[in-house]
């Protein structure tokens, strides 16, 4: 398997793209532990998995700290980090408060910061290490009325980069998955009235080429393979997935 005995952690995996994550990796031979704040679906997945659920909030800096450091005590290292953990607000400036903002900040950027700083301790000692950051097709191109993700998710890209730059000659590649529209419950939270499932096939047949939205597991399997000795000569490199939107 592409991931057989790979010691990994998986911030947001209790849901959508980061549990399709957890699945991918455990069925891939890792030995997993998942991050979260939500312990009911935390502990679903780890249960369903196999995987070690931890309950916590990455914009913590001391809780990244000692997650990374319970890892590697208890495994002995750690070769893989994927910061999958995020949160939207669907508003413009306007609609943005100074608590939402930093809000935001603290779980999408500080949390890809804070987890990835204390994964590279380790990895640089270990000299080798992958780390897969969720960025996202806002994080280069821009839309209206998310100004605050479209924010963050820039902030992933150039973290991403410039983080793999500084490390790369400790062994460790640093990469970010950009996906499109995903069928996961962030495309329909934050809505003053959810979407309903005609609602979202129209959206995915006006803007989309591929016409449809993707699912979780396509691209978890994107992850699987930047995490996996298949992409050995790739880092600080922003792969979209999103049925060719981001070409046009």
């Amino acid at each position: 398997m592409k991931l057989e005995n790979k010691v990994s952690v998986v911030t947001g995996g209790a849901s959508g793209m980061g549990a399709a994550t957890v699945r991918a990796f455990a069925a891939a031979g890792s030995v997993v532990t998942l991050v979260d704040l939500d312990e009911k679906d935390a502990f679903r997945v780890a249960g369903e998995t196999g995987a070690t659920a931890v309950i916590g909030d990455v914009s913590d800096s001391a809780f990244c700290d000692r997650i990374i450091d319970d890892v590697v005590t208890a495994c002995g290292r750690i070769d893989i980090l994927v910061n999958c953990a995020g949160i939207i607000l669907r508003a413009n400036a306007n609609g943005t408060t100074d608590e939402d903002w930093r809000r935001l900040l603290a779980v999408n950027v500080d949390g890809v910061f804070y987890m990835s700083r204390a994964a590279v301790r380790h990895m640089a000692a270990q000299g080798s290490g992958v780390i897969v950051n969720f960025g996202s097709i806002w994080g280069d191109v821009g839309t209206a009325g998310v100004v605050a993700y479209c924010a963050s998710k820039g902030a992933v890209h150039q973290i991403t980069r410039a983080m793999a730059l500084d490390h790369v000659e400790d062994g460790i590649r640093i990469n970010a998955v950009a996906p499109g529209e995903v069928n996961t419950p962030m495309l329909s939270s934050g809505h003053l009235t959810p979407p309903t499932a005609k609602d979202l096939d129209r959206l995915a047949h006006s803007t989309i080429p591929m016409k449809r939205l993707a699912e979780p597991e396509e691209i978890a399997e994107v992850v699987v393979f930047l995490a996996s000795d298949a992409a050995s000569y790739m880092t600080g490199a922003i792969i979209p997935v999103d049925a060719g939107y981001t070409a046009r």
